[in-house]
């Protein structure tokens, strides 16, 4: 099975594929947008990693935002870095998603809704083994 956090392209790889200088793709990592594996201090991308660069060309692209702005909408994603996020579905999904965040990992798709954090809290098990907790969340 491939692993798709594995870092097999080098930065000049990643350059070409993504119509990018690799100095951009400096700028972008030092920012926080994008953290490639290092291999013997040479940057080494995953197939997630040109997924998640094809999505910050997305968003620089065509919804006009600059640096600042990929890096706020990439901090809203938590699956940004997760190894085996599964992504999303597509609109005609029976799953319930929010058609207002794009899934980075597969094109078209988009993320599936949050579950309400009060239901998450009772299932938690944490929660469920606190002796405190009505004190702490009241």
């Amino acid at each position: 099975m491939l692993d798709e956090e594995k870092g097999i392209y080098t930065i000049g790889t990643v350059s070409e594929l993504i119509s990018e200088h690799p100095e951009t793709l400096r700028v972008w990592e030092r920012n926080g947008i994008i953290q490639p594996e290092r291999v013997n201090n040479q940057r080494r991308y995953s197939n997630n990693d040109l997924k998640r660069l094809k999505f910050v060309k997305y968003l620089l692209d065509s919804k006009g935002l600059n640096i600042a702005g990929v890096k706020q909408v990439t901090d809203m994603y938590s699956c940004w870095y997760m190894r085996h996020c599964s992504g999303g579905a597509m609109k005609n999904s029976t799953m319930p998603i929010n058609k207002s965040k794009p899934c980075w990992k597969l094109e078209g798709a988009f993320c599936f809704k949050a579950n309400d954090k009060a239901d998450m809290c009772s299932t938690c098990t944490v929660y469920q083994n606190c002796k405190d907790c009505d004190k702490i969340y009241e």
